[in-house]
This record gives C-alpha cells, structure tokens and sequence, in this order.
C-alpha cells in the first residue's frame, strides 16, 4: 500500500498519490487525480516523462517567489497545465530550512520545525494559498499537484486540508501525513538542503538533526491542529470561514474526488 503510493523518481523528492483513503459515509479518495511532491528542480527527462503521463492539469506552488526564482520547476516539453502561486513570499524560507546558528542537534531541529507549524496558521500568505488550492480543486478538472520546496510541511498540511473535508479519519490524515517518512527519495531532499544549511552553520549537522529537519513527525501536525483550534474552535471553523470553503464546496468536492 505504502510503496504503491510512491512514483519512482529520480530527482522529485516526495511525488506521490494521495488519494485512496475511506470516508465517513462510504467511499474512498479517488486514485490518480491528487498529487503532491517536492519541488522539480532536479526532475530528470525520466521523472518529466512520468508526471507527463498523469495529465495534471492544476499545479498549486506553495512556495514563495524567491524560492521558485533559486529553484525553477523543470517541466515536460509542451507543458500547459496552469500554476497557482503567490505573489510574493510565504514563508522566510523552507519550513525545514527555518534554521539559525543552534540547530545542530535533533531536539533543537524539533523546536524549530514545531515553530514553523506554531506560525504556519496564521501566515497570512498561507491561508491565502490553501484558500486558493481549494477554489482550484473545485474548479478546474483534472488531475492536480501540490507541492511546496520539500513536499512535507506547506504541502502535508494542504492534504491534511483536503482528507479532512472529504470525510477521511483524523488516523488517517496522520498516516498520509507520516508517509512522507517513507519516501524512497530522502536523498533527494538531502542534496538540496543540507548543503546550504551545513555552510550557513559553519558547521556539520548530526544526523539525527538532519532527520528532524527533513522528516515529518505527528507532534509537528499536532501543533498545527491545535493552534488552528486554539484561534477558530475548530478545523472546520477555520476551513469554512477563514479558507472559505462552505458546504456547498465541500459536496462538489466530495462529488468529484470520492467514489
């Protein structure tokens, strides 16, 4: 279940399905129509010729300008699908790359990433995106992507979004969240973050704490959620009335994207 998830790719950290989850009521996330990745910086022809096969028509970008101007997306020859991004940045950098001169150790790499979920919720730029990504889905046809620089944190986020209004299990939501885990590209993801990071240090990471940074952990979503709680009462309060999605979207949304 889990590896059938993965595409293999080469130089997209991340790429999979994220549909094929139950939901209340009967029914299950459709297959092959959401999915979210990494950045595409390093696709190779292979991995284009992949993501070219799925007929992605919706690319929501998560991330802000400056880290698609360092990080331009490859895409395949006649690329025509239409990308959603901000104006602008939203966020100071990588959620993952969030870092400053202490965090060289697992824990510190923690406490940092739970800041980056602490903060995610009220990022003006963020709802504004995960406004937008919803508005595509109800939208346009097709399949779509999603993804931010890593795929994990903006990205883990958004579908931790979507699941939720379609009906999936909060354990549920969590498993799709955790899988980035089991990603069989983490080098991927290495070899453009860790680099910088290490020369912005002046120093080698330990391991573990490249692991925190470039991971997910189910405190990190939880400290999103409760943050969302704390603000709105609740997750849907806060989809409904600061995302926008009302009932009437939520059941042109379950109509598309649950059979």
């Amino acid at each position: 279940m889990i590896r059938n998830r993965f595409l293999p790719t080469e130089g997209i950290h991340n790429f999979r399905d994220y549909g094929g989850y139950s939901v209340a009521g009967g029914g299950t996330v459709k297959r092959g129509l959401l999915f979210r990745s990494g950045q595409h910086v390093a696709a190779t022809n292979d991995d284009l010729a992949q993501v070219g096969d799925l007929d992605i028509r919706t690319i929501i970008d998560l991330r802000g300008e400056s880290e698609r101007g360092n990080n331009p997306c490859r895409r395949i020859e006649g690329f025509d699908a239409q990308v959603i991004a901000y104006e602008g940045e939203t966020t100071s950098s990588p959620p993952h790359m969030d870092i400053d001169a202490q965090t060289t150790t697992a824990e510190y790499a923690r406490q940092r990433m739970m800041a980056v979920y602490t903060r995610m919720p009220r990022n003006p730029a963020m709802i504004e995106m995960f406004s937008r990504y919803f508005r595509a889905l109800d939208e346009r046809d097709g399949a779509s992507l999603v993804h931010c620089f890593a795929g994990k944190d903006r990205t883990g986020v958004a579908a931790t979004l979507l699941l939720h209004v379609l009906g999936a299990s909060k354990d549920d939501q969590m498993e799709e969240f955790l899988l980035t885990n089991h990603a069989p590209t983490l080098d991927v993801l290495r070899a453009q973050s860790v680099p910088s990071i290490e020369q912005r240090l002046g120093r080698k990471l330990d391991e573990d704490a490249v692991r925190a940074l470039l991971e997910v952990h189910e405190d990190y979503l939880a400290t999103y959620l409760a943050e969302i709680e704390s603000d709105h009462g609740s997750l849907d309060a806060f989809i409904t009335r600061t995302l926008g999605v009302d009932d009437a979207m939520r059941e042109r949304l379950r109509d598309k994207f649950v059979a």
